[in-house]
């Protein structure tokens, strides 16, 4: 009897304690963590922790604060989150505001009183839709509010611009002044077609005395963007310099006594996000490096002849996401990796380690088996070194043969760095018995700029012939079963496996594309940016004499090679995707079927570009899965 009472306890500790690994439901249990900021005394940490709610289709958010330093924390009320309000005038007499403001008739019930019931949208123009949301004929204005009678003042009254920008600015598009007497905007003032093919933003100063506007960077023609003052008032902003290139490298400009100067142009990388160090002097910011993001100091030196030096702070496999605040040396910044979801921790500026502050997620993650994440550099067949990452399943045993995906991110010059997704997790897919491949193919930051502007015009180059360099060199590893490969990805990642389906010579016995380029000249001419296809294909699919542009709309065209396709292929599309939108996938979709290919569509008539809603996010990863075990 004793024997049996030890061995079922035994078992039932066994049970309490066993391991278990990453499922997409229990990836749904993942809380997202948000810093909101640091009280005005700099001892009080507030942030918000937001939780899927899957039968609402919803999140669910609580608020919470704790000491600057970490430990305890307490849950609170949304308002008693107190911290500087940043668009609070510094009198304390005005609020900004931005909101929608109705500046053109579009809509046929708007040009025609008499039918009040039409759903018409009239256009003579391009800027007719942008991401997921047509042109009604409105813009976003930025007001200031009297805090007092409630009066709003509309900086730009009338005008057919937007500031936020569209579609994704929030308020860091616009700032008062260190005295409050102006207001600094961000704004493309183009419209209509113009504004589909440019990317000149600019940075306004709108006087609230004599009402008056000036353009501060009216000589850059890319963009200018995040514009933050230091306490001193010096002011900064990000700067491409190339009209019409998105993905352009991000310099950091200060503005300081009528003098501008660019801190960042003689480093080899792009910026991401950036603020100003309490000396006024120091700016630290984020930026892609190897294959991750991290933390780097430029400082200011003024009017002095010393160039500005640059100094990576922060070195490990894991990405800086964003820097909220510096307080008495230390950093307050938000960090993840492929096996952890984001938290906040603190950063020391003199020991430069970093602090855990939140711990949301550590106990979930802390009853799974985690992935192996293994770095690797393959030489191309142009022999550059090219940084690959290696993700293996939990427990991994070399001993064993594992079906193997390769990745093929989008971008195409976003980096492929140690982001946590709900959606692309590869913590879930190594976890489901799948090694990754993911490459940090040319086109990406964080390689040196030269690297970074290789992708563009060259779709169907060098970048292809990258993907199949990292897929031969690790499947020449004995845990790799090389008669299960598959080839993954979204948006330029799906460009990649339609151009890949035509021209793998037999590698790959299975394919996913989601919301992918399938046809480019049929992408150039429905998406809405068309800057981005300009810079990136060269121009446009009628230009004969454009032999950069001939060859995107010809030899790196994927439909091209249609009649090459015989490997099962998956095609996931969004129906409001405008930025690759939805005949690109239902093309793919239909020239397998015809061509007698094992295929499949999965259609979201209600998701953009990405899959937002915790029930379609959750269709998707099980319909993935199906696929691959049915195909792999």
């Amino acid at each position: 009897m004793k024997k049996i009472t030890f061995l079922l306890a035994f078992l039932c500790a066994s049970f309490l304690y066993a391991q278990k690994t990453m499922t997409p439901e229990l990836l749904w249990q993942v809380k997202k963590v948000s810093p909101i900021g640091v009280s005005n005394d700099g001892k009080t940490l507030f942030y918000k922790v937001s939780s899927p709610n899957m039968e609402e289709n919803s999140f669910d958010s609580k608020y919470y604060k704790m000491p600057i330093s970490g430990g305890n924390y307490t849950e609170i009320a949304k308002d008693e989150a107190k911290v500087t309000d940043k668009n609070l005038s510094p009198d304390g007499h005005y609020l900004l505001i931005n909101k929608a403001v109705p500046v053109k008739k579009v809509l046929g019930k708007d040009i025609y009183n008499d039918l009040p019931k039409s759903d018409a949208y009239v256009y003579t123009t391009l800027d007719y839709r942008h991401w997921d949301t047509y042109n009604d004929g409105s813009y976003n204005h930025v007001f200031y509010k009297d805090v007092k009678t409630g009066a709003e003042t509309d900086i730009t009254p009338g005008q057919p611009y937007y500031t936020p920008q569209a579609p994704f600015g929030g308020d860091e598009d616009y700032i008062w002044d260190p005295k409050g007497e102006n207001i600094y905007y961000v704004s493309k003032k183009v419209a209509g077609t113009e504004y589909a093919v440019s990317t000149n933003t600019d940075i306004y100063k709108y006087n609230l005395v004599d009402k008056k506007t000036e353009n501060i960077t009216e000589e850059n023609k890319g963009y200018d963007t995040q514009p933050a003052f230091s306490k001193d008032g010096s002011l900064a902003w990000l700067q491409m310099t190339t009209e019409g290139y998105e993905a352009d490298k991000n310099d950091i400009i200060v503005l300081q006594n009528g003098i501008k100067q660019n801190l960042t142009n003689q480093w080899d990388g792009t910026v991401n996000g950036f603020i100003w160090g309490n000396n006024n002097k120091d700016i630290y910011f984020t930026a892609p490096v190897d294959g991750t993001k991290q933390i780097f100091k430029v400082d200011h030196p003024g009017k002095t002849r010393k160039m500005p030096v640059v100094e990576q702070l922060s070195q490990g496999q894991f990405d800086v996401t964003s820097i909220v605040s510096e307080n008495n040396g230390q950093l307050i910044v938000t960090r993840t990796d492929m096996n952890h979801a984001s938290e906040i921790f603190s950063f020391d500026l003199k020991s430069k380690t970093f602090k855990q502050l939140t711990q949301v997620n550590t106990e979930f993650y802390g009853q799974l088996d985690l992935p192996t994440v293994e770095k690797r550099m393959v030489t191309t067949k142009d022999n550059k070194q090219m940084l690959v990452w290696v993700i293996l399943p939990p427990n991994f045993d070399r001993n064993k043969k594992y079906p193997t995906l390769l990745y093929a991110q989008g971008g195409p010059q976003s980096p492929l760095s140690q982001f946590y997704s709900t959606r692309w997790n590869f913590q879930l897919m190594a976890s489901e018995g799948y090694i990754i491949v993911a490459p940090n193919r040319r086109g990406m930051p964080g390689h040196g700029v030269a690297w970074n502007a290789e992708i563009s015009g060259d779709w169907g180059g060098g970048a292809m012939q990258d993907y199949l360099d990292a897929i031969d060199a690790v499947s020449k590893e004995s845990y790799v079963d090389k008669d299960r490969l598959g080839a993954i990805g979204a948006s330029f990642g799906g460009y990649s496996v339609f151009w890949l389906a035509g021209n793998h010579e037999r590698r790959f016995k299975s394919f996913i594309a989601h919301d992918g380029v399938f046809d480019t000249r049929a992408m150039y001419g429905t998406t809405e940016e068309l800057f981005f296809v300009n810079h990136d294909m060269g121009g446009a699919y009628w230009e004969k004499d454009n032999a950069i542009a001939q060859k995107s709309f010809h030899e790196f065209n994927p439909i091209t090679y249609v009649d090459k396709w015989d490997t099962p292929i998956m095609i996931i599309q969004g129906g409001k995707d405008y930025r690759v939108p939805i005949e690109q996938g239902l093309g793919a979709f239909q020239a397998a079927q015809l061509k007698g290919i094992k295929s499949k569509l999965l259609y979201f008539p209600e998701e953009n570009h990405w899959v937002l809603q915790p029930q379609n996010a959750l269709v998707w990863q099980r319909e993935f899965f199906k696929w691959l075990k049915e195909t792999l």
